[in-house]
Order: C-alpha cells, then sequence, then structure tokens
C-alpha cells in the first residue's frame, strides 16, 4: 500500500457515501460507481431504506472522482429494489457493462429526519430480511441500465441464505461463467443467524445462478468475514475479505488473504495482511481508519494497481462515524 492522495476518491457534501467500484470506460476515463444516502438518515442503517448507487468520474484511477448521475435510483415498494439499491460491484466483460448490487424494498412509509428510524424500526427489519443480490446490464458505462424484475439470488428456505442474500462479489470468466461469492444469513425462528459467505455459479452472466454448495463457504463458527473480493490466478482463485474479529489477518476489520483451487474450499493464507486500516497519506502522516471495508481491487495489464474500499473517520463503529468516503489507495508492483 503505497501514500494514499488525500484529494483523491469519492466525496459528496451531505451524503454518506459507501462501497466502491471502478471500471475504465470506453471513453478512456475511470468510472466509480458507488452507494450514498442522505445525511438525514443515520450512517447504519439509513443504508437499508435510502441507499441508491451513483456514477462518478476521473480522468486517472487516483481521483479525485466527481458525481455525474444516479444510476439506480428507487423505482417503488413493488420492486424487488425498489427503495434501495447498495453494494455495487462493476465489471467490464466483452464490451458489456455488468453491475452486480444488492437490492431491498418494504411497504412500509418513508423515514425522514427525526421519525426514529433505527435499528429496531420496522421498516429496517423488513429492509433488512429483503436483501437481495441482482444484475443490472447496459452496453455503454454511460447506460442506460437494463434491470430485472427479479433478483439473481433469491432466498432460500431451509438453506444457508433462507434470510437474505447481500454483497455480491462476482468473477466473471472468459468463457462467460461466473463465480459469484455472496453474503448470506440463515433464519433462526423469526430473527437471521450469523452472516456466512456462500457460492453461487452459472453457466452465462445472465444466469440462471445456483448455489453450488449446501454448507457456506467458511464454517461460521471458525470463520467470521465480511466483503470477499475474488479474481482468477494461475492456481485457481485470491480472496482478500474483512476479517471481522482480526482472528485470520492479526488486526480487527484488516484484511485477510485466501487461495482456492476451486473457489469452493478456501484456505486462509497464513500471517499474511491483505491491507491495514492504517492509511499512509501523501502529506507523510499516518490515520487509523474507523471503517476501512468494502475493498476492490483495480487490474490494468493483468496486475492489482489500486485498492478502493469504503472509509469512514471516528474511533470505529457507524455510529461514530462524522464523514464517510471512498478512499483510493494506490499499490506498489512489490511489497516495499
Amino acid at each position: 500500500m503505497l501514500p494514499a492522495p488525500r484529494s483523491g476518491g469519492f466525496r459528496m457534501e451531505g451524503y454518506w457515501v459507501w462501497c466502491g467500484s471502478v471500471v475504465q470506460g470506453e471513453d478512456g476515463r475511470f468510472h466509480l460507481f458507488a452507494s450514498r444516502w442522505p445525511k438525514s438518515l443515520p450512517m447504519h442503517p439509513g443504508w437499508l431504506v435510502g441507499s441508491e448507487i451513483v456514477r462518478a468520474v476521473s480522468d486517472s484511477p487516483e481521483g479525485p472522482y466527481r458525481f455525474q448521475e444516479i444510476v439506480l435510483p428507487a423505482r417503488g415498494a413493488e420492486y424487488w429494489d425498489g427503495r434501495s439499491t447498495h453494494n455495487p460491484h462493476i465489471v467490464k466483460h466483452k464490451g458489456i457493462y455488468l453491475l452486480y448490487y444488492m437490492g431491498t424494498t418494504h411497504p412500509l412509509r418513508e423515514p425522514v429526519a427525526g421519525d426514529g428510524f433505527g435499528l429496531e424500526d420496522p421498516r429496517c427489519i423488513v429492509a433488512r430480511s429483503n436483501k437481495r443480490v441482482g444484475l443490472a446490464v447496459a452496453d455503454s458505462v454511460f447506460g442506460p441500465w437494463r434491470r430485472s424484475d427479479a433478483p439473481l439470488l433469491p432466498a432460500r428456505p431451509g438453506g444457508y441464505d433462507s434470510y437474505l442474500t447481500s454483497n455480491p462479489a462476482p468473477c466473471v470468466k472468459a468463457d462467460d461463467s461466473v463465480l459469484l461469492l455472496y453474503k448470506a444469513r440463515r433464519y433462526e425462528g423469526n430473527e437471521h443467524g450469523r452472516m456466512t459467505i456462500g457460492a453461487a455459479a452459472a453457466s452465462h452472466w445472465s444466469g440462471p445462478y445456483e448455489p453450488v454448495s449446501e454448507e457456506p463457504v467458511f464454517p461460521p463458527e471458525r470463520f467470521h468475514i465480511e466483503d470477499p473480493f475474488i479474481w482468477p490466478t494461475g492456481d485457481g482463485y485470491a480472496m482478500i475479505a474483512k476479517d471481522m474479529d482480526g482472528t485470520i489477518c492479526g488486526e480487527k476489520h484488516g484484511g485477510m488473504l485466501a487461495v482456492s483451487a476451486d473457489g469452493l474450499r478456501w484456505k486462509p493464507v497464513p500471517e499474511t495482511k491483505a491491507y491495514s486500516r492504517t492509511v499512509r497519506w501523501d502529506d507523510g502522516t499516518v490515520q487509523t481508519m474507523g471503517s476501512l471495508e468494502r475493498p476492490f481491487l483495480l487490474f490494468q495489464d493483468g496486475k492489482p494497481t489500486h485498492l478502493f474500499a469504503a472509509a469512514a473517520d471516528g474511533p470505529g463503529g457507524f455510529r461514530h462515524a462524522e464523514q464517510t468516503w471512498n478512499i483510493v489507495i494506490p499499490l506498489a508492483d512489490k511489497p516495499v
């Protein structure tokens, strides 16, 4: 991780900004797809009812990125993704743009500032249980985007993903097939169980997508991770992900690294930290972020050149953040 440019990344006045996924468009510029929701809502769980996916642009990977448009706006409670779109992951594949994301809905009133919206609010509970992974497709980075009226990964009664599917991490291959990791939770009574990571596959990116195992990729009693990002290697696949407890990489909420031959059986690389919440800035200062998650690697000419992540200030914990943004961290060709 090289020093991060303080003037880089993407921020928006008056909004919480999260996630962050980048592609080089047909215009040669770099297009960042992010989530935003108004600061009139709490940072967490405001995204569940007010997030929308937006596009920003820069002439360089580092930024700064400038807001261009809302890509996936709210479109009504009757749609599976009608009230919130979140977790964008953009892929350019054979000239087509594939935007994987999480969508959700609820039939209740819109939250407004000061109405007490929070984790125990029925709007939050319903929206959380309706989280599903979906896909929007466009022939241009500028759209228009074709959204499906059904999610890619519906919840499966009795499965580890019976409560929700979220946080898509696709690997789209040259033959058009896809390995898709995703976050899942199981119904346990009338509530959800612990967070797990599932795997699905499709012979073509357009679907259908089918879970490839009746068990999560990682045993949840041994691994507590979130936000995987995967890519193909000469030996199979590699992954970086948020280590929720720090028991794998040695830093709570730091980045763990894992490898797999088939995308289903993963082995953490011991004593390896993929990234740290402690960031060096290009002005010489060092700062430990309150949050650094949703990692995304930009590959150029087959090599990872930049790490994008959602960042928050404060001592840690969503409720203590005053500012959130997309941070961009250049990567060295070799360890430094």
